[in-house]
């Protein structure tokens, strides 16, 4: 899942992106591995129709491709495109900037649902409880530094990338969430 450098996304990708059946039925092929219109559908509790629309937008985009190996006449498989889907940073292009907004938030707002749901829960994980990791820090950079390290996390979560095939038979899908932005001033207001 190596690449130099990640493509920037447009208005249009992020517009794309932007609906959240598709970012849910997005996720779901990220953790789950190739599935069909049909059965999407079926688990999203939606119409076959507007899921195969949205999944041929995904594609569009190339987040999602047609699995070959699976599919079958028309039974189509879709699997996830493996990428480093990276917001535009650019807060100059006001449409832009809004439509990456309105992604970022969905991002964080599922990764808040799904510590929540793991925290009310943990026994329920067996050994991956104890293996799971939560950590809060701060640090010092410039803004140069600062890319840098994004950079050297993003090579180091490639580095640790497994597609839903590839891992062992006791692994599971894992949520990594990485915020690394200039600490807001605390100093309170006069």
């Amino acid at each position: 899942m190596s690449q130099a450098q990640p493509p920037e996304l447009s208005i249009d990708t992020l517009k794309a992106l932007a609906h959240p059946l598709r970012q849910r039925m997005l996720t779901r092929l990220q953790r789950h591995g190739p599935a069909t219109s049909a059965e999407l559908s079926v688990e999203f509790g939606a119409d076959r129709g507007a899921t195969s629309y949205h999944l041929r937008q995904l594609a569009r985009y190339g987040f999602i491709r047609e699995d070959a190996s699976l599919s079958a006449g028309r039974r189509k498989y879709w699997r996830s495109v493996p990428q480093d889907i990276r917001l535009p940073r650019d807060p100059r292009n006001a449409e832009l900037a809004a439509a990456a907004e309105a992604v970022g938030r969905q991002w964080m707002g599922r990764a808040a649902a799904e510590l929540d749901a793991y925290l009310h829960n943990r026994d329920a994980f067996g050994a991956f409880a104890p293996a799971a990791m939560h950590s809060f820090g701060s640090t010092t950079l410039s803004a140069e530094e600062l890319a840098a390290f994004g950079e050297e996390y993003i090579a180091l979560l490639n580095r640790w990338h497994r597609a839903p095939t590839e891992g062992a038979p006791e692994s599971r899908p894992i949520t990594v969430v990485f915020h690394a932005f200039p600490t807001p001033d605390e100093t309170p207001a006069p």
